[in-house]
């Protein structure tokens, strides 16, 4: 095993973050991981975290949809009192100084498809900017018993490619569209859990997990992830 991610839900909730810290050593120090990363809203990172984990973290990935607050609020990314895009620069200056590889995932969507992000990718510059388009799965964000309704966010493909166009001219752009987003076994458009690698083990499991590697390639899955290699300019 090359690279583990911590994602969610949102992976700071566990003890304000001491949890996910320790499982961030121990891939460094124990299993001895090329790459670390974790995807978060950002939300509830305090600088205490880069202080205590930062050396064994290699990237952290930064969910912003938009660089409006009101769009924020909109589609759910609102933080309360706290202001998404402010925390989000906050962030950027923490991965810096405690020499973090730094990532943004966007999820584009009805309300953000026409944003020009271009001067703020470039201001943050971060090591990849990933590009989603919104994506309907049956039972989680559509369908009888989903958790959440996303019909009015989704996009056609065309708005997706017209949004690509506009920031084509930004290096650290990786789009994906819904045709290469079939990370968990959802190819019949639902999500299926496989059987727990508790009890079926890693190999059996992944089998099972819908994981196409020549599709995970293509989709430029395989890239320079560990800090090590990135040769940043910190």
């Amino acid at each position: 095993m090359e690279k583990v991610n911590f994602s969610g839900g949102e992976p700071f909730l566990q003890d304000r973050g001491e949890y996910l810290g320790r499982l961030v050593r121990f891939c460094k120090q124990e299993l001895r991981l090329p790459s670390v990363s974790i995807v978060s809203n950002g939300s509830l990172i305090r600088e205490r975290w880069f202080v205590k984990y930062g050396q064994y973290l290699d990237i952290l990935a930064i969910s912003c949809d938009s660089f409006n607050e009101d769009v924020n609020v909109l589609i759910g990314r609102g933080q309360g009192r706290l202001n998404h895009v402010e925390n989000l620069r906050k962030l950027r200056r923490w991965c810096r100084e405690y020499r973090v590889a730094f990532k943004i995932n966007s999820v584009i969507n009805r309300f953000n498809v026409d944003e020009d992000m271009r001067a703020h990718i470039q201001e943050l510059n971060p090591v990849r900017w990933k590009v989603f388009q919104c994506l309907l799965i049956d039972g989680e964000n559509a369908g009888d018993g989903a958790l959440r309704e996303a019909e009015r966010f989704v996009i056609s493909k065309e708005e997706f490619q017209g949004f690509l166009d506009r920031h084509r001219g930004v290096p650290c752009l990786v789009p994906e569209c819904n045709d290469k987003m079939r990370f968990l076994n959802c190819r019949e458009g639902r999500k299926d859990p496989s059987r727990s690698i508790l009890d079926v083990g890693v190999e059996e499991a992944i089998r099972f997990s819908g994981f196409d590697e020549e599709t995970f390639r293509k989709r430029g899955g395989k890239y320079v992830w560990s800090k090590a290699d990135l040769k940043l300019d910190w």
